[in-house]
């Protein structure tokens, strides 16, 4: 067997009712803190006031869209000067990242750009970070157990990573409660966000037998729970999509995506729509892709993919792709046109995108050629 490594966080609580422990863990850190939410601060307002009745000081910093690297450098600043002991995020992917970002950087010395993959240097970071602690409200991303932050900088129309093994949250909290009545198109988007993040890591050139233990299991579970919260609200569906989302939070910081990350980073960064969306729109012609590039195993198991896609869509391994498109348009996802993309501007992004740090995971070599061919299939 090939070597591997595990890179998760210290302590993952996972179930309703979890997040009510929240407070005692952050406070073994120390009685200051910083707490990001998420444009509705009223999920957090429990966890704010418990540690405020245990004489805590706590910062709290706003986070109503994804990051932007402006965004990010002010947090920081207001963050230092309040010298806190730990930073935890409560919210989405997008509060997630800032907190997590914020936790690197206020020990660090220097300035974000000193840091950032692609638009910056780069560099490793300096010092530890503090404490982090992360609540997710949503079942998408799967930050609160990865190592790095998504940082948008719009004059370099990029969305970028700030990464470190030692960013990882110290405690990752997934209470599936924090989820129920999350908006129907925000469902959908995260939801498919989450599917995406479990079959990439499957079919990553650097998956394992961790990963592959975490992925496999979950993806028809996932997307029969996502298909019946298009229905109806579903307490049992949304613990199915919670679980989906951290499996395929684990399972990506140790095998990495693939092509639907890579196009994503590069068009959300140039049309600031949400990443979820963004994802969505690009899996099914993705997976048709690598299907028509591939053979040998790298085509097998992209068979099972589909072919457990197909099972909950009613169709065959072969056709799941295009259902898979069809379906999430029809429940009312726009394709990367409505979402801003202009087809002017496809085979700039396809060929950004070839450079991604995810395309390296991708189960087959896409050509600039093939990248833009999928934006196509994918723009309306």
């Amino acid at each position: 067997m090939t070597p591997f490594s595990i890179l998760q966080p210290g302590r993952i609580l996972f179930g309703r009712g979890e997040a009510a422990k929240a407070p005692a863990l952050a406070m073994a850190f120390g009685l200051r803190g910083v707490l990001v939410h998420g444009a509705n601060a009223s999920r957090s307002a429990a966890f704010l006031a418990s540690v405020q009745e245990m004489d805590a000081s706590v910062l709290t910093l706003r986070c109503a869209a994804e990051p932007s690297l402006d965004d990010l450098t002010a947090a920081v600043a207001v963050a230092r000067l309040h010298r806190p002991d730990w930073v935890l995020s409560f919210g989405g992917g997008a509060a997630i990242d800032l907190g997590k970002a914020v936790a690197a950087l206020v020990p660090a010395p220097g300035h974000a750009m000193d840091h950032l993959e692609v638009v910056g240097q780069g560099l490793p970071l300096v010092a530890d970070p503090l404490p982090f602690l992360a609540i997710a409200t949503t079942s998408g991303t799967g930050a609160e157990v990865t190592k790095n932050a998504v940082i948008s900088v719009p004059e370099r129309y990029r969305k970028v990573s700030l990464r470190d093994d030692r960013m990882i949250a110290r405690v990752a909290i997934v209470d599936p409660a924090l989820t129920d009545g999350c908006p129907r198109a925000v469902t959908l988007a995260s939801g498919l966000d989450a599917i995406t993040q479990v079959i990439e890591p499957f079919v990553s050139v650097k998956a394992t037998p961790y990963t592959d233990a975490l992925t496999f299991q979950v993806i028809a579970p996932g997307m029969a729970a996502l298909m019946q919260l298009m229905q109806a609200e579903d307490a049992a569906a949304r613990d199915t999509m919670a679980w989906t989302s951290l499996c395929g939070g684990l399972a990506l910081a140790n095998a990495g995506l693939g092509a639907v990350h890579g196009l994503a980073g590069v068009i959300g960064g140039a049309t600031g729509a949400a990443h979820g969306a963004i994802c969505g729109a690009l899996l099914g012609p993705v997976l048709a892709m690598n299907l028509a590039r591939s053979d040998g195993a790298a085509r097998a198991r992209l068979l099972q993919v589909c072919g457990l896609l197909g099972g909950c869509l009613g169709v065959g391994a072969e056709q799941a792709p295009e259902a898979l498109a069809n379906w999430a348009r029809a429940q009312g996802l726009p394709g990367l046109t409505a979402q801003g993309l202009a087809a002017a501007d496809h085979a700039d992004v396809a060929q950004d995108s070839a450079a991604s740090s995810s395309m390296k995971g991708n189960p087959v070599m896409l050509s600039v050629a093939d990248l833009a061919e999928c934006l196509r299939r994918a723009a309306v």
